[in-house]
């Protein structure tokens, strides 16, 4: 269907129960489906983010207008904003995706037990899929794009703030769809701004097999409070880099200025810096160089401070902050090991990165932080769907069940067990 505003609060629990149905209907059909006709929906997809790339620029200047009206931010503002590139990144985004091997029916082992039965599990789509999310229009796709890979039917409930340009991005998506033969109910917007929305998805057992939260630690907290779904989590990038005493100096600024500065508003953003104490006095006043001209505040212990005067006082907050800001906390550890134990202490066990020239360093802080993704002389701005080749991200699961890291079509599958038998009868 095209995407409407629907009337508020009398009629929301209706109008949500009848998406439900509708997408379940959907998913008896897309779950069924050819690799080939998914893969057309969502080349079809992208042309028609390309073809009315003007309408949803248009649609996205309404949002940035309103959110600018309510006071956001500008980090807000730009987790916000599309432009051509951006719109081009989503359609160049679906395109990857349908490149992908088909994550659906794909037999995941096979054994032969004594009695002769042969016993496969074989993976299957994990159903209908509620995805929350804030800011980011662009998940509008992404997200889609996912559940239509991996044969999901999808539910999505976009930030207020990005609702007129998520309309035009879901239209683009049920043309891919329809084009390809597949109901168009297989990809539903919800047409609100009424929060009472998201209550409605977290009680609809039943319709909804998976909730995923994208969004600010409010949200996250909501979901996993009051959902009755079964929820894959996404909770906040409280994300580190470690400056080990081995590292290059070049290299280092030039890692950390990217993984602050790249995008300051993603959850991939370094929030936090460490850095050994053996090279602080010499390293640390050039890293300070470098955030400071790109307009970086810094917050720092005692020992930074002593260094460069620069660096503000910080807080035990800071510690366990995602800024989503150009501000970062900076301190000053004694060894690795301190390292590994401040981050996971303050980390939120999204991604995590270590600057070294150290090999046993290295292996030793990959083994020993707790994160879904832990890095080795790279920004943690990598930390992203697409950059892994996944074409996308519904976001990255910070959980140990069932998925971690990025969430992209593989992860939106569970699996049966496929059992073939000649008569066996058991004693």
């Amino acid at each position: 269907m095209t995407a409407e505003i629907m009337p508020i609060k009398n009629e929301i629990h209706a109008q949500m129960q009848d998406m439900g149905k509708r997408a379940r209907v959907a998913y008896d059909r897309l779950s069924e489906a050819m690799n080939a006709q998914k893969d057309m929906a969502l080349v079809q997809a992208a042309l028609a983010l390309r073809e009315h790339a003007s309408g949803i620029i248009h649609a996205n200047e309404k949002d940035r207008a309103e959110a600018k009206e309510k006071g956001l931010d500008a980090a807000m503002i730009d987790r916000l904003a599309l432009d051509e590139a951006r719109i081009e990144a989503m359609a160049a985004g679906l395109e990857t995706i349908a490149t992908l091997p088909d994550p659906v029916n794909k037999v995941l082992d096979t054994w032969v037990r004594p009695n002769g039965l042969v016993l496969q599990r074989v993976s299957v789509p994990l159903g209908v899929i509620g995805i929350i999310y804030e800011s980011r229009p662009n998940v509008t796709a992404d997200a889609a794009g996912l559940c239509i890979k991996s044969g999901n039917a999808t539910i999505l409930r976009c930030g207020s703030e990005s609702l007129h340009s998520s309309i035009a991005i879901a239209e683009c998506l049920h043309h891919g769809l329809k084009s390809a033969g597949l109901p168009a109910d297989a990809v539903q917007l919800v047409g609100v701004r009424d929060r009472a929305a998201v209550g409605e998805m977290l009680t609809m057992v039943g319709l909804i097999d998976v909730i995923v939260p994208r969004g600010g630690k409010s949200l996250t907290k909501r979901v996993h409070e009051e959902s009755r779904v079964p929820t894959i989590l996404h909770l906040e990038g409280n994300c580190t880099t470690y400056i080990h005493k081995k590292a290059d100096a070049d290299m280092a600024v030039s890692v950390l200025l990217n993984a602050k500065m790249r995008r300051v508003g993603i959850c991939s953003a370094t929030e936090s810096l460490l850095i050994d104490e053996a090279i602080a006095p010499s390293l640390l006043p050039k890293l300070v160089d470098a955030l400071a001209k790109a307009g970086c505040e810094m917050r720092g212990d005692e020992k930074a401070r002593k260094i460069d005067a620069r660096i503000a006082p910080a807080s035990e907050e800071d510690w366990s902050s995602e800024y989503l800001a150009p501000i970062i906390s900076v301190k000053i550890v004694s060894a690795i090991d301190d390292a590994i134990a401040h981050i996971n202490r303050y980390g939120s066990h999204h991604t995590d990165a270590i600057v070294t020239g150290d090999k046993a360093a290295a292996r030793l802080f990959l083994r020993k932080v707790d994160s879904a993704i832990v890095m080795h002389n790279s920004s943690t701005q990598f930390a992203d769907g697409g950059e892994f080749g996944f074409g996308a991200e519904i976001g990255i699961s910070t959980g140990r069940l069932h998925a971690r890291g990025p969430v992209g079509a593989e992860q939106l599958t569970t699996y049966k067990y496929v059992i073939h038998g000649n008569g066996q009868v058991r004693e």
